[in-house]
């Protein structure tokens, strides 16, 4: 019997977990398909593969990394520790739970190093396009080696996306752009809040990129931070220099004109407007066209393809679970591909699970639903693989201190700790304040 061979688009996190997700079937003793991933930069990590670049990198490819240098996780570690990978484990004691941008991507590296699958992926590959045939039931997968700048194609069963969505910014345009007398960026190409020192700062947008960013640049010494909305404001109780606005109108020379009647001069403004599901690669019938929800459109147990059952897409969902809700997809795509899941023949069956999720989803009202739903969901597919279980209920309940914490005090939120949903170890509180903490190297926060 030939052997089934897999191509996984992406070593993000999400991609990442699919190697570790065959790896641990073939440490058991299991036969598993022939795996090849495609990465277009030059290490793994996805989004956590932090680089100054922006625009485009060293091969004139899109530039990936939507990091800053001064990232911090904007949610408790405890809310997205891997089940079979915990962080004392790692790093030989339980630490604080709200790790720097470096700490995290040592953590994601160090399960995957463990793993030994870095010789599954091909670095330096971007691929250009990904086609079916429907006569031969194959995938023909093309990519751009640049190492040696060569262009060639091969065949896979299965294929599986696992790019990410946060990568390709969504870029609204306001009369008075062109002539702004200061910089316009989008979230996706801030890199430093310090070049934003002593500047009066617009942030446009009310989720968590304009939260964070508009934290950074307080951090970091911005003189003003105006940020503004569409729909409602964040509504944290913010330091005296940030104000929140309805949505702008528009940008006259420095002058930022809202909605409201009201005006501000401002030397910068940065899009927090969001990122689009975009897949260059893909022709229509195999690409994913979806919100960013909770239930992702056309997407059978949020990660087959409806349309075509050999393809999966892994991540694609808004996300209050990260890192452990890919394995638990990840895991799960990996027993459909060996035989051990099946999946209906039947395409109504697949919509109509796709149907009921946006159902249960839309009935929601708060913010506490929305976990518990996606906890459901990160449940039910553990629950059908031998993904290692966890407190998936404890997880939630870091989620709901967290929010709490935030509304008592949104720039001290990060001071507080949580037990481990993996090992029940409380974490220590950090040993400096994040306002204080101006060094997010990894040295400087695991110090004792």
């Amino acid at each position: 019997m030939t052997t089934k061979r897999i191509a996984i688009i992406g070593a993000g996190p999400s991609g990442l977990a699919q190697l570790r997700a065959f790896q641990s079937a073939a440490a058991k003793g299991e036969n598993i398909p022939e795996i090849t991933c495609f990465e277009k930069q030059d290490n793994w990590g996805g989004l956590w593969n932090y680089t100054w670049r922006t625009g485009l990198d060293e091969n004139g490819e899109p530039v990936h990394c939507s990091m800053y240098r001064y990232l911090w996780s904007n949610g408790p570690k405890e809310g997205l520790e891997f089940a079979d990978y915990s962080f004392e484990e790692h790093f030989g004691k339980q630490i604080a739970s709200y790790p720097p941008r470096a700490v995290l991507f040592d953590y994601i590296e160090g399960r995957v190093n463990k793993a030994g699958v870095r010789d599954w992926v091909r670095f330096n590959t971007a691929v250009r396009w990904v086609a079916y045939d429907d006569a031969t039931g194959l995938f023909t997968v093309t990519v751009h080696d640049h190492s040696t700048d060569h262009v060639y194609s091969e065949t896979f069963d299965h294929v599986i996306v696992a790019s990410g969505h946060f990568s390709v910014p969504n870029v609204p345009h306001y009369p008075g752009f062109e002539t702004f007398n200061g910089r316009v960026l989008h979230a996706h190409d801030f890199r430093d809040a310090r070049e934003f020192a002593d500047k009066d700062i617009l942030v446009m947008g009310a989720s968590y990129s304009a939260e964070d960013i508009g934290s950074q640049c307080w951090k970091y010494g911005a003189k003003s931070i105006t940020s503004c909305y569409r729909s409602a404001p964040m509504g944290f109780n913010w330091p005296e220099n940030w104000e929140e606005k309805p949505a702008l109108d528009r940008v006259d020379g420095n002058t930022a004109y809202f909605k409201d009647g009201s005006t501000k001069q401002i030397d910068a403004i940065i899009l927090c407007t969001g990122y689009k599901h975009f897949f260059s690669f893909l022709p229509d019938d195999l690409r994913l066209k979806t919100a960013n929800r909770l239930a992702t459109a056309d997407l059978y147990k949020g990660v087959v393809w409806v349309h075509n059952p050999k393809l999966f897409y892994l991540g694609m969902q808004d996300q209050w679970f990260t890192f452990n809700m890919f394995d638990a997809q990840a895991w799960w795509v990996r027993d459909a591909i060996m035989g051990k899941i099946a999946i209906p023949a039947d395409k109504q069956a697949l919509l109509d699970d796709v149907r009921n999720r946006e159902t249960l989803e839309d009935a929601g009202e708060d913010t506490k639903y929305a976990i518990r739903y996606q906890a459901d969901y990160v449940k039910e597919l553990v629950a059908e693989t031998d993904y290692p279980s966890f407190d998936i209920d404890g997880a939630c309940d870091a989620f709901f201190e967290w929010k709490k914490h935030k509304a008592k005090d949104i720039m001290g939120f990060r001071n507080n700790s949580y037990k481990s949903v993996i090992t029940g170890t409380m974490a220590p509180v950090h040993h400096t304040p994040w306002k204080d903490a101006l060094d997010d190297s990894m040295e400087a926060y695991l110090r004792s």
